[in-house]
């Protein structure tokens, strides 16, 4: 079958069976492997090279990890530091011995053991993160703490690779990619992680200087390709995992002003590929094996999910506290991942496991993946809401008195009202999701709390229903829209003051009913047309005045265009008219001070 006819099967499962899970509420993730389990060799067998699917479609994991990493300022993740290392080295470990002794109570020798137990201690990077893009719940506190674990199973890979050779003995030890002492294979890798930083630093932001200004857009996304797949081949030439790398650049180009740009242009060839690596996993799961030995495939993928769930829910009581924050950490992340398949690869050929045992625990893996999304589908629909219930609060400490004014998202709009606010003695009752910007802001005496402000519960113990003034500042248009519903259904009698991050959220604020709306940068913007016209010459009271009647007009069309925002031709011709009509007017003014 020829690439082009490949590529034809796979669009057209995608196409067919995406949709369908979505309606179905099963996500995404669950839709692209079921269409790979029917057009795989144990379905249809429409494509029947499994192996270099998968290879190839693993880009899409190094697209995702770059394009998260461009969204993780280096501060931020220094402040992750402890979630990585502690948490995420306590879940390898635990969980890694835990299965190595039930692999050597079920008869694997200790060696074979501790690859299986250590092999199956990771987790699926891309599974994660997308269930938790698609429910949003990335900055949530389990999806930082699941994000600190991957991050730090991704540095795991080195030490896991360099022990591979030395459990297969002395005659293996000198075959395969990890020859050579564990620690010359940890210097190269740690070599290799600081010219990419030298380089991100230094070298990288002047080379894209120097594309853009040739303003050529092909040319700008063939030099940010060639910058993810350049990293992530390098540091998976000494043995790292090319994920690593590639997120290791995203960081150092996160502070860049290019980062919007990378963004846009990584993330189509990001989506295709990611979906393309879901299909293959689903491709890969060998229906043979699970027909010939249902039970014993069926017992090692509860046995994997039930215990890796066990040591995660007991590390996110540790450390989150919440039985719901837990729970969901332990979901999310409680299957194989696809660096097993690699790692149990290697281990056939240095003869630390056999083929039979590597088949097995790669349908093992293969199924944990595709039971995650039902699980966590299933816990987000029954469980969760019960959970968040039973919950007599959901932010860390409750205010000590009925303050005035209530402030959801205390970032960089928030804490300026806040700033006005303390100036003039008012109190207020600031409420953030994220705990990293609690803690940070808290160092400089910011009296915030944590939770979600979209939640009825948090809301009424915030004292809600005793303030005046809602200040709706969340940086997040969904959340901020799922905000102004709970609190317009519950508190009426709220004047809502809202931020805005673009039109169209604009318009979706106004259709709740919201009028007290502020654009993001739509008065900094006028502020800077007014001085802009004052340079040009015009007097303050005639840019005063230009800017006074562009703001009303705007307003204005903004109030009446909001029914048809999502009409796109109604909208444009509005526009136009509008265009004419606000000529006519600047016209009107000239002629009468000429």
């Amino acid at each position: 079958m020829s690439l082009l006819q490949q590529a034809l099967v796979f669009l057209a499962a995608a196409v067919v069976a995406v949709p369908l899970f979505k309606k179905l509420g099963l996500g995404s993730v669950l839709g692209y492997l079921a269409a790979g389990m029917v057009i795989g060799p144990w379905g249809i067998g429409a494509v029947p090279d499994v192996e270099s699917i998968l290879h190839f479609s693993e880009f899409g994991v190094v697209l995702l990890l770059f394009i998260i990493g461009l969204e993780l300022e280096p501060a931020r993740l220094w402040a992750l530091r402890r979630t990585v290392f502690g948490l995420g080295g306590a879940q390898v470990l635990g969980t890694g011995a835990l299965l190595a002794g039930v692999g050597v109570v079920a008869g694997l020798k200790p060696a074979t053991a501790a690859v299986v137990g250590l092999g199956l201690s990771l987790s699926s990077t891309a599974f994660a993160l997308q269930l938790l893009s698609e429910k949003n719940e990335l900055p949530t506190p389990h999806g930082q703490a699941s994000f600190g674990i991957l991050l730090f199973q991704d540095l795991a890979v080195i030490p896991l690779l360099a022990l591979l050779p030395l459990l297969g003995g002395t005659s293996a030890a000198s075959e395969g990619p990890s020859a050579g002492p564990g620690w010359l294979s940890a210097l190269k890798g740690l070599a290799v992680l600081a010219g990419v930083i030298g380089a991100g630093r230094y070298l990288v932001r002047p080379v894209f200087r120097r594309v853009a200004a040739a303003h050529s857009q092909e040319l700008f996304t063939a030099t940010a390709l060639l910058l993810v797949i350049g990293t992530a081949v390098l540091v998976n030439a000494v043995g790292l995992s090319m994920a690593l790398g590639a997120f290791l650049a995203g960081v150092l180009l996160a502070d860049s002003e290019f980062r919007h740009e990378l963004e846009a242009d990584i993330e189509p060839f990001k989506g295709l590929l990611l979906g393309l690596f879901f299909i293959a996993v689903g491709m890969s799961v060998n229906i043979g094996l699970i027909a010939a030995s249902p039970l014993r495939v069926l017992a090692w993928v509860l046995g994997l999910v039930a215990l890796k769930a066990l040591v995660l829910f007991g590390l996110g009581r540790w450390r989150l506290g919440s039985t719901e924050s837990a729970l969901s950490l332990a979901l999310i992340i409680s299957q194989g991942g696809e660096f097993a398949f690699v790692l149990f690869g290697l281990a056939v050929g240095l003869q630390v496991m056999d083929q039979a045992l590597a088949d097995l625990m790669v349908v093992t893996v293969s199924l944990s993946m595709a039971v995650t999304p039902l699980l966590f589908a299933a816990y987000t629909r029954w469980l969760r809401p019960r959970l968040q219930q039973k919950a007599p609060r959901a932010f860390d400490v409750s205010p000590q008195e009925d303050n005035p004014v209530l402030i959801a998202g205390f970032g960089r709009v928030g804490q300026v009202v806040g700033r006005l606010l303390r100036a003039k003695r008012i109190g207020f009752t600031a409420l953030d999701i994220s705990s990293e910007n609690i803690d940070f802001l808290k160092r400089f005496g910011n009296n915030v709390h944590y939770g979600d402000a979209s939640r009825l519960e948090l809301l009424r113990a915030a004292r809600a229903d005793k303030a005046k003034v809602f200040v709706l500042a969340i940086d997040d248009a969904a959340a901020s829209l799922r905000t102004a519903e709970t609190v317009l259904q519950h508190f009426p009698h709220l004047t809502i003051f809202a931020r805005a991050r673009n039109r169209q959220h604009a318009y979706q604020l106004l259709n709740l009913g919201i009028k007290n709306i502020m654009r993001e940068t739509w008065v900094s913007s006028l502020e800077m047309g007014g001085g802009i016209l004052e340079a040009l010459g015009l007097t303050y009271s005639e840019s005063r005045s230009a800017l006074e009647r562009f703001r009303q007009h705007d307003e204005d069309l903004l109030v009446a265009t909001s029914p048809y925002h999502r009409d796109e031709k109604k909208l444009s011709e509005m526009a136009a008219q509008a265009r004419k009509e606000l000529e006519s007017i600047f016209e009107q003014d000239a002629r009468k001070s000429g």
